[in-house]
């Protein structure tokens, strides 16, 4: 069983909809996946089309780890319900969230090893703090995919989460690892992002994502119609798909878990490509940005 953690520390980098993105590219490559919602807002529940729809949702888990509980709070999605199931979160969940005693790191570990064998990837989507869920969330993942923009405080939360990942692996989590650093909402055009990309690879290197998610409307169209965005019907979707489709390559591989075969092109693509071609596309951002601005010093014009 491949468990990945989605993480951040800092709301609104579009961790939700990465997450999205990397299920419905593991829906299209035909694999088996169970999300786990551990954010109290409940968005990952609510866009794949499970709200309400359970008897018990993550809390009630974390109460009480058994299989029974468990099953009671898994829906299958409306996207796929063979292939796609979910582990509905809700703002119950909210009462896990603070100090969590080093008994009680275990339990979502607890309760997903009743469902080893069911499932191809698990995918947990942990809240944008550092309490008690992300802790447990992060304790019971393989690998952990760190989301941030290129924004000051966003690319200081990314560090303070890469601390936090190594601190649960130290403590609590030995097979924990970062499966690196995803930039998303990417607008080349942005002389503030190209500054701030520049100091990211510096913090990061080579765990910064071979790919990056730009900023496209398709993505929160798909959202909002209760869509994949591989079933979506547009160029930028079919771009988002296929970066989608890289990163989840990169963790098929990392998890040591097959990777299928319309996948393994993406491997070979390396973070010095990305670097060269947001490079190319941030350098004219800062040409522009830097350009001495034209002043007409004519009284009248003439026509």
């Amino acid at each position: 069983m491949a468990i990945l953690g989605v993480c951040s520390l800092k709301g609104g980098v579009g961790k939700t909809s990465v997450t999205l993105g990397i299920a419905s590219a593991a829906l299209y490559a035909r694999l088996k996946v169970l999300v786990v919602d551990l954010d109290p807002q409940g968005d990952t529940t609510l866009s794949l089309g499970v709200a309400d729809s359970t008897t018990n949702c993550v809390a009630e888990v974390l109460d009480n780890p058994s299989l029974f509980v468990l099953r009671s709070a898994i829906a299958p999605s409306p996207w796929n319900p063979e292939q796609l199931h979910v582990l509905c979160g809700s703002q119950e969940s909210a009462r896990h969230d603070g100090p969590t005693y080093a008994h009680r790191l275990n339990r979502l570990t607890t309760a997903l090893a009743h469902v080893h064998d069911d499932y191809d990837l698990i995918l947990i989507d942990c809240p944008p703090s550092l309490g008690g869920l992300t802790r447990q969330g992060l304790t019971a993942s393989h690998r952990a995919l760190i989301v941030t923009e290129l924004g000051l405080f966003s690319v200081s939360a990314a560090v303070r989460a890469f601390h936090a990942i190594e601190d649960i692996r130290t403590t609590s989590a030995p097979d924990l690892a970062p499966l690196g650093v995803l930039v998303n909402r990417v607008r080349p055009q942005s002389s503030e992002q190209a500054y701030r990309y520049e100091e990211l690879t510096d913090m990061f290197g080579p765990l910064i994502m071979p790919t990056y998610i730009p900023e496209r409307a398709a993505l929160q169209q798909a959202q909002g119609a209760g869509s994949p965005i591989h079933a979506w019907p547009s160029r930028a979707a079919r771009d988002l798909a296929q970066r989608f489709d890289h990163v989840l390559a990169r963790a098929l591989q990392a998890l040591h878990s097959p990777v299928p075969e319309h996948l393994t092109h993406h491997l070979s693509q390396t973070n010095d490509d990305v670097t060269e071609s947001l490079t190319e596309a941030f350098a004219a951002a800062l040409t522009v940005s830097t350009e001495p601005a034209h002043t007409d010093t004519s009284v009248g014009s003439t026509n």
